[in-house]
């Protein structure tokens, strides 16, 4: 009999950790982290990773990466004050898109315990236009650092 259970994620599967806290208006009524925070957690994780680390506001660029797929397995509940590490990884570099492989980690003084692990898949336009265009060299320089081979 095999085991068919998925791989429970780690943060050494993760070539980046950041940090991200959960906020007293994250819990919802029934006092756990709602299920669409999860999602503005990697959405902070991703482009405050990549502002850190091309040192520019990516704002700031003629092209912007629009998020054209999300998604998110839940494995564990949180909630407010929860210190959180999200893991990220690139599964795939594209020409005109990333797809990052990520996961949410509950910090509990060092020891990260998963919570959940997501998909968020950047589509890169021009900003004036919203057509489809090149990921910015700066990007694509630091998304390199994130990618992740098969064993």
């Amino acid at each position: 009999m095999t085991d068919n259970a998925p791989k429970q994620p780690a943060a050494a599967d993760y070539p980046a950790l950041w940090p991200v806290p959960t906020r007293w208006d994250d819990n919802d009524h029934y006092g756990h982290v709602n299920n669409v925070t999860y999602y503005s957690y990697f959405d902070t994780a991703v482009n405050g990773w990549l502002m850190a680390t091309t040192g520019v506001d990516i704002r700031d660029f003629p092209a912007i990466g629009v998020v054209a797929e999300t998604s998110c397995k839940y494995l564990a509940e949180l909630s407010f004050p929860d210190r959180l590490q999200v893991g990220l990884s690139i599964e795939r570099l594209g020409n005109r898109s990333i797809v990052y492989s990520l996961a949410i980690f509950r910090d509990d003084d060092g020891v990260l315990e998963p919570a959940a692990v997501g998909r968020f898949v950047h589509v890169y336009v021009d900003a004036e236009t919203r057509k489809p265009v090149a990921i910015p060299a700066e990007i694509r320089s630091a998304a390199t650092l994130l990618v992740v081979q098969d064993d």
